[in-house]
């Protein structure tokens, strides 16, 4: 894990407290202790990533009625209850109720580690499920959001909240197929420039006696063949955002030009003697290092530490690969919505042909094979993609991992072919109601999410 797993413990005898935090400090954990529950009340949000442990029997406020509190901010948080010899009764209750597990006192450290360690996989699912959906929904709105968990992603992210709003122009730099125009509009669509032009360009597209006029905009008559005025792209971005994909393909002449405008903020059409202020913001994408094309004098140096004031590199799909799981799931759902095709569950062999795989195309090949799988199937998804099960192959995925993805998907498609009925999930998976609910609360599968059990018949 990236982050320190999280428990906070709730008791109103400060010595358990100590005892239960030492011991649980010594196997890595990150804990917090309350004699209060008002203050953990407090001081609860709605992303926190960990497990709340308290006591059953307190004198400002029984156990009961904190998990009620607890569950009503998250119904998804898990809360492990300590409880005393006579309590066992009142402890099922709190199971009714939503409680995760109770554990009688004196507590048995392996246990309660056992059940922490599986508390806390639980609740990371549900919160990946929960930036899924939100992500989802960002999508259908035409909001664009970066997937994956990775901590080359979460760095990546961090830096993009850090710029959304400053005028700083950005190069990013990325392989093909890696999502650098996704990440342009990441920073447009984030940012208060969101409701204005996002422009893109692919300077290595347009021919070379063209690009001027496409940049800079011309007046009719400028050159040969200009029998009209044209508005470039940089009075046409104005007030927005420019995109300008593979920049290290603009010619040298060019460059002169564009490092100009950039510094001046001042764009004259070709044949025009009239400068037009700008206000817009400027992201240039590369796939290529700029400092060496720069060394070797194949790109301006002065252009170069103008575009490079922010700085953004995008990991490689082969050097994030937990990531792949939930973006293969993401964009087998928009393939769903898009053709009106259910989602298949991938099989383990499927999930570790992903996983192996080296991705030369990176996210592009990732979303082309997701799509043909819900397009053609597996097998002839698979097979035009030319993926292989290996003999051996490194999976990035523990085995506890793997099997809870296949798991959730499993249960998301009998949900999808039922209409949310819980009655035919139950029957289609051989589930109890009992343990079908463990799973969906496990997986973030919102009950309120479904079709009103009522209505079942």
């Amino acid at each position: 894990m990236t982050n320190p797993q999280q428990v906070w413990l709730l008791d109103d005898d400060s010595s358990i407290l100590d005892a239960l935090a030492q011991g649980l400090s010594l196997e890595g954990w990150q804990c917090r202790t309350f004699t209060d529950p008002a203050s953990l009340l407090s001081q609860l949000t709605p992303d926190f990533a960990g497990v709340i442990v308290t006591d059953l029997n307190m004198p400002q406020q029984d156990g009961l009625s904190v998990l009620a509190a607890i569950l009503k901010r998250d119904a998804e948080l898990p809360v492990i209850l300590l409880t005393g010899y006579g309590d066992v009764s009142i402890a099922v209750t709190a199971m009714q109720a939503g409680a995760y597990s109770f554990i009688e006192k004196p507590v048995n450290h392996s246990l309660l580690l056992k059940n922490l360690q599986q508390a806390v996989v639980s609740r990371q699912l549900t919160l990946q499920n929960r930036r899924l959906q939100a992500q989802l929904q960002q999508s259908r709105r035409g909001r664009v959001q970066l997937i994956g968990d990775s901590p080359g992603m979460d760095q990546m992210r961090q830096l993009l909240d850090l710029i959304l709003d400053t005028p700083a122009d950005v190069l990013i730099e990325g392989e093909t197929g890696s999502g650098k125009e996704l990440v342009a509009r990441y920073l447009h669509d984030n940012s208060a420039r969101s409701e204005q032009q996002f422009v893109a360009l692919n300077c290595g597209a347009i021919p070379e006696q063209l690009i001027e006029s496409e940049l800079f905009g011309c007046e009719a008559g400028a050159f040969t063949g200009a029998d009209k005025k044209r508005i470039g792209k940089f009075e046409f971005a104005n007030g927005g955002t420019l995109f300008l994909d593979e920049i290290e393909s603009t010619p040298l002449s060019v460059q002169v030009r564009l490092l100009r405008v950039l510094e001046e903020r001042k764009v004259t059409p070709l044949g025009s003697n009239q400068a037009k202020s700008l206000d817009l913001r400027v992201i240039a994408a590369t796939k290529t290092n700029l400092a060496e094309l720069s060394a070797t004098g194949d790109f301006r140096l002065d252009l170069y530490y103008r575009l490079n004031l922010v700085h953004v590199t995008i990991p490689p799909l082969r050097q994030r690969r937990q990531d792949i799981p939930l973006l293969f799931k993401h964009f087998a759902m928009l393939a769903s919505a898009r053709y009106h095709k259910p989602v298949l569950a991938l099989t383990q062999a499927q999930l570790d042909r992903l996983l192996a795989h080296p991705w030369p195309g990176n996210v592009r090949e990732l979303r082309n094979l997701a799509e043909r799988f819900v397009l053609l199937g597996p097998e002839a998804a698979f097979a035009q993609q030319g993926l292989t099960l290996p003999d051996t192959f490194g999976s990035a995925m523990g085995l506890s991992e793997r099997v809870a993805f296949f798991e959730q998907m499993l249960i998301e498609e009998a949900l999808n072919a039922t209409k949310g009925s819980i009655k035919d999930t139950m029957q289609a998976l051989n589930l109890p109601r009992k343990t079908l609910y463990d799973k969906m609360r496990k997986y973030g599968l919102l009950r309120s999410q479904l079709p009103d059990e009522d209505s079942e018949g």
